[in-house]
């Protein structure tokens, strides 16, 4: 089914239209708690003795996904209060760990299109006896999950491909050899492929006989993501995770139950304070602070560079543009979520942008370098490809219909060129579920409020 839909109200499954802005913006756009924080902080709940709380989870398929693959592993799982502003944070949760004893198999696990969900749960379930089937939809059984399962292997689990060593779906047996022995276990993992096969062993880390080390022979890419990690565990009682430049250590121990709450997600952040930026005006993000753990929080320094003026506090952050922009060159290897916010910014400035330090972005839900730059170009927007990232000219962008390829951020980023461009279409508006369901009426709502 294609539908067009302008202006908010009824969408249709196919293209939404984007409204114009009425102006300058003046805004205050409360964004769902973090994805990243969320996943990792329901693993390390469901894996706790005890009862934890959770607040402000983000909503969306990922979350959900993880929600239900953990339920399927034997977490008590209670949602305590339902949520009724779509732009609010999903609900509060209330969980009864596992204390690690997973209830045994047989038992399918859907990662739905949720890259996150996919490798933590296939970690997790090495701790159980299985046997667990990992699987997702198409897109997310053609990207690459091999180091993770090679990795799980070497600790003595057992992975057998349904289809193709490496990808999904895939069917896991355990308990891990490692998590017998007394002395730490010791794998080797390349850290410029993903940080989420890095958080998927940390995260199981505690529950080996002795911890784990993990030797990085490569360069360390997503860095901030190892210590968003770190610092959950902590606070779910595994203290002394160390993250250096070629070793992540892990120490035994055991996830106690917490009561936690989940700050707002840096990456959702970027696509209001970024319509400031394109738009000009004021947005405001409350409860996005400078003692953020998320590398994504950075964002604002970009925006300052580029002519924004930009104030953190503890309140929150506001991000306001009054005159002209300038282009940046930035490396965004610990914040490569934002590439495409960047990228729609950039034609706005009067001097190119030039991204680095991310061509590993070429494997997430899309290839966000090359399929990026595609999209921008409908737009008449001058976008070239690099191997480690792209470069944007100035120019002013035209109405375009652009397609999403699956990619959450890539829809949500386009979309914001509609605020000063008439005629943007969005196809596949609903792919923003799986981060920000209710995306499509904040921006309606920012459109509207001059």
């Amino acid at each position: 089914m294609t539908g067009t839909v302008a202006h908010g109200g009824d969408r249709g499954a196919g293209v939404v239209r984007v409204r114009p802005a009425a102006g300058a913006l003046a805004a205050t756009v409360r964004v769902p708690g973090s994805k990243s924080v969320s996943n990792r902080a329901l693993v390390c709940a469901a894996l706790a003795a005890g009862r934890s709380v959770l607040a402000d989870v983000a909503p969306g398929d990922d979350t959900e996904a993880m929600i239900d693959c953990l339920a399927a592993l034997g977490a008590g799982i209670e949602r305590t209060r339902a949520g009724t502003d779509p732009g609010a944070p999903a609900p509060d949760l209330v969980l009864r760990g596992t204390a690690g004893e997973l209830v045994p198999g047989p038992a399918v696990l859907p990662a739905r299109l949720a890259g996150t969900t996919s490798r933590f749960v296939t970690a997790v379930a090495t701790l159980g006896a299985g046997p667990y089937t990992i699987d997702g939809s198409a897109p997310l059984r053609a990207r690459p999950m091999s180091e993770l399962h090679d990795a799980l292997v070497d600790l003595g689990a057992t992975l057998e491909p349904v289809e193709r060593w490496g990808h999904l779906p895939v069917t896991v047996r355990g308990p891990l050899r490692a998590a017998r022995e007394p002395g730490p276990a010791v794998v080797r993992l390349r850290g410029d492929v993903s940080s989420q096969f890095l958080t998927a062993l940390m995260l199981i880390g505690p529950h080996l006989g002795g911890g784990l080390r993990i030797e990085v022979p490569t360069e360390l890419v997503s860095r901030s993501y190892l210590g968003i990690t770190a610092a959950v565990m902590s606070a779910f009682g595994v203290d002394g995770v160390e993250v250096g430049e070629r070793v992540v250590a892990v120490p035994p121990g055991r996830y106690a139950g917490s009561t936690y709450a989940v700050e707002p997600d840096a990456s959702s952040a970027g696509y209001p304070l970024a319509a400031a930026a394109i738009a000009g005006g004021t947005v405001h993000v409350p409860g996005l602070t400078p003692a953020s753990s998320q590398g994504d929080a950075r964002f604002i320094e970009v925006l300052g560079d580029m002519g924004c003026d930009v104030v953190a506090t503890a309140a929150g952050t506001s991000v306001t543009r009054h005159g002209p922009l300038r282009g940046v060159d930035v490396d965004m290897v610990d914040m490569s979520d934002l590439v495409p916010t960047l990228a729609v910014i950039a034609p706005f400035a009067h001097t190119p942008t030039r991204i680095r330090g991310v061509g590993f972005i070429r494997h997430k839900e899309s290839d966000r370098i090359g399929d990026l730059c595609a999209e921008l170009r409908r737009a008449g927007i001058r976008a070239d490809e690099h191997d480690d990232g792209l470069a944007v000219r100035p120019g002013p962008p035209h109405a375009a219909r652009f397609e999403t390829h699956h990619d959450h951020r890539l829809a949500m980023s386009l979309s914001l060129l509609g605020l000063v461009v008439d005629g943007v279409e969005v196809v596949d508006p609903s792919v923003v579920s799986k981060s920000w369901p209710g995306w499509w009426d904040v921006l309606d709502d920012l459109a509207a409020d001059p």
